[in-house]
């Protein structure tokens, strides 16, 4: 049975940024979800999508983009359903992590000079990117127009879940992993994800030059193929078709 993907966006986003990922994904074949992330906190998001994964008949792939990929690591791995997780220029974090923590352990992120608080009723504070800096903090591979329409449309995430550690058993663990990211992310910097990639042995590591944080718009039919090898790797059961896990370079 060939996999449901699972797509969960990330902070200063929402579910339509995987748009450009969806179409290909579904040309081959594929069903797919692009699934609402609440961006409350770590362990209630992943729940969130724990309970829409275990809604659905056979196999899974995962995909995260940026903290995305602090919620799909601590979906649950319920009975072997998950067959993999994609990374899309997005945190992979092993035990006691948290988003805040990773972004500090290589230079490049400019992304706490861009974030303007929101502080909320119910004692958290909610984070939105400064609509003035999206374009250059997020997206500057993409046109302005296109930027301003996605800054104004971003979802914001609280500061605790950002700050809150993620849990004891990560899933790429437990299932093989793929990345994909852009050169000059300003958010999460390559050299942080060269990092987690190599810790969790990924079958694919791609870096795209000078793409962006919103590497997955940017570049969808990039993402979208390193999501159907995935997807393809299940249906050989995990290993029988040879995928090259050194770090690749691509250009669209």
């Amino acid at each position: 049975m060939a996999p449901t993907v699972v797509l969960v966006h990330g902070a200063f986003a929402e579910s339509s940024s995987w748009d450009g990922v969806v179409d290909p994904l579904q040309e081959q074949g594929l069903e797919v979800i692009a699934a609402a992330n609440p961006l409350r906190g770590l362990a209630g998001d992943a729940a969130a999508v724990s309970d829409l994964v275990a809604s659905i008949s056979g196999p899974v792939i995962l995909v995260g983009h940026s903290y995305g990929g602090m919620v799909v690591t601590n979906v649950r791995a319920d009975a072997g359903k998950i067959a993999g997780v994609v990374y899309i220029a997005a945190f992979a974090p092993d035990a006691g992590e948290s988003a805040f923590a990773l972004s500090g352990l290589f230079p490049g992120s400019t992304l706490g000079a861009a974030l303007e608080p929101v502080p909320r009723s119910d004692g958290t504070t909610d984070l939105y990117i400064d609509p003035a800096r999206f374009h250059a903090q997020f997206a500057a591979d993409l046109p302005p127009e296109r930027t301003r329409r996605m800054a104004a449309t971003q979802r914001p995430v609280t500061q605790e879940a950002l700050l809150e550690p993620s849990g004891d058993h990560p899933l790429w663990r437990e299932v093989p992993s793929w990345f994909l990211f852009g050169e000059l992310d300003r958010n999460i910097p390559a050299a942080l994800e060269h990092h987690m990639a190599e810790r969790c042995r990924a079958r694919r590591t791609i870096e795209v030059p000078g793409g962006s944080h919103a590497v997955g718009v940017s570049h969808a039919r990039a993402a979208a193929h390193l999501i159907t090898e995935a997807a393809a790797v299940t249906l050989a059961q995990a290993g029988h078709a040879a995928v090259d896990a050194s770090p690749q370079t691509v250009t669209g």
